[in-house]
């Protein structure tokens, strides 16, 4: 079941409306008629095609306006036929005097084109035709196409009523249209901000498949995935020190620049958890499950190059205490989809390597990437990593083991342009590919000042 939008069928004249101008086009017929007639030598079918007519307006109008919209419809289309044959009848009786043949035939192919097209101006001058033929039982025509002042005044008064009523409500119903175009414009441009503000609260793909009508596919479905979780450590504590303002400013500085670098890679952000962020790789759009980890290995790589120059910018604000972020991956086969209550949803991942990959989280280091076996298989070709072996994992009841990622292979050796290494009271990060040209002999001055300040100091 897709959730297309209804088509919108086009609005029908109401009962009271088409009353008003049947009445114009019965009053214009009864007027032509009755010019014609000779008062005189009064002729009971003349008298009563009249009052026939008069009658009925009135009866169209009492049997049309409680029809419900879709009876309606039909009912207007054959009422039409009656109309266009009664004009037929009425032009048929006054032995087709030029003026009112001309000006009934013009309104009758005038408010068919504009009703319904060709096809309904085909049926109208059908049933024209038909009422012309049906005269012919009760009255032979004399043909002789003549004009009187009478008869051409009385219908040349009607439909010239017919016509400026006709351009009166078509003026408004256009006026009409032209405001609620500019109503649905203006509801339009809310509803795509309120869409792109919706977005920013739901995950790519929830988004993607209600935009394009396909949430039924966001069922929960077995994948291999890549799974990555970080967190900042000792948050809490700092959380303590810090101003709730300060500290959502923050927060907030760090979460959007992190979200670039999931976003640049493709992942797709299951959660923020506080400080703690959730992504997936290869729930949508997969790769491949090799790409996918490859992919959450990169982004997992530029997050901690990020964090670097973040610290830098927090200590620069009065920020002592550097924020350190730790994460974990793993990969393997997870249920992904909807999980959730008819009343509320929630697109996620459930299953043990999902756990796994938290579990190593807790387990990392500050500015410390920890993998499972299972990941570094995937990227041990590219990514340079260092075997921790087996740590005790929560949950699993047998050891597992893991590996700490380096850099990647391709930027260390001769060509490695990333160097970071700790120790008590000694910390180092250089990203050669962040460093300005102009700022090169600087660099190499404050290492070189730091090294022959290393050598002469005499440690005990």
């Amino acid at each position: 079941m897709t959730n297309r939008p209804p088509t919108i069928a086009p609005q029908a004249e109401s009962p009271l409306q088409q009353y008003y101008f049947r009445a114009l086009i019965c009053f214009a017929a009864a007027g032509t008629l009755a010019s014609y007639v000779d008062w005189s030598e009064m002729d009971p079918l003349y008298l009563g095609t009249i009052i026939f007519l008069l009658l009925y307006t009135y009866f169209t109008y009492h049997f049309t306006h409680k029809l419900p919209a879709e009876r309606l419809k039909k009912a207007t289309r054959w009422l039409s036929y009656a109309d266009a044959a009664l004009i037929g009848m009425v032009l048929s009786l006054t032995d087709f005097s030029l003026l009112p043949l001309a000006l009934f035939l013009t309104m009758i192919q005038f408010n068919a084109l504009l009703s319904g097209g060709v096809r309904r101006w085909a049926e109208d001058n059908a049933a024209f035709v038909c009422g012309v033929l049906l005269s012919f039982t009760v009255h032979q025509p004399q043909w002789v196409f003549s004009s009187s002042i009478e008869i051409s005044a009385a219908s040349l008064i009607g439909i010239i009523t017919y016509f400026l009523a006709y351009a009166l409500y078509m003026h408004q119903r256009i006026h009409k249209l032209t405001l609620s175009q500019k109503q649905l414009e203006s509801e339009q441009k809310w509803h795509k901000i309120r869409a792109y503000k919706l977005s920013r609260y739901l995950p790519p793909p929830v988004w993607r498949a209600i935009n394009q009508g396909k949430d039924h596919m966001l069922l929960a479905e077995r994948k291999k995935i890549t799974v990555f979780f970080s967190d900042i450590k000792n948050f809490s504590q700092l959380s303590e020190e810090m101003e709730a303002e300060a500290l959502t400013e923050l927060l907030n500085h760090y979460l959007t620049e992190m979200s670039k670098i999931i976003t640049h890679f493709g992942g797709t952000i299951d959660k923020f958890m506080g400080d703690g962020i959730m992504v997936m790789y290869g729930d949508s759009n997969s790769k491949g499950v090799k790409v996918d980890c490859m992919n959450a290995l990169s982004m997992a790589i530029a997050m901690k190059k990020k964090m670097k120059s973040l610290q830098q910018e927090w200590y620069n604000q009065g920020i002592k205490k550097p924020l350190q972020i730790r994460m974990g991956l793993n990969t393997g086969y997870c249920t992904v989809g909807t999980f959730g209550t008819s009343s509320h949803l929630d697109y996620t991942v459930l299953g043990t390597h999902v756990n796994l990959a938290s579990r190593l989280e807790s387990a990392a280091e500050p500015d410390e990437i920890l993998i499972s076996h299972e990941t570094w298989s995937l990227v041990k070709d590219a990514i340079m990593c260092r075997d921790k072996g087996e740590i005790a994992v929560k949950g699993f009841s047998h050891p597992v083991k893991v590996y700490q990622v380096v850099d990647f292979r391709k930027d260390l050796g001769k060509n490695q342009s990333y160097f970071e290494d700790r120790a008590e009271g000694f910390t180092m990060y250089l990203d050669l590919e962040k460093v300005r040209n102009y700022e090169k002999g600087k660099v190499i001055r404050a290492l070189e000042t730091a090294a022959e300040k290393l050598k002469d100091k005499v440690i005990t």
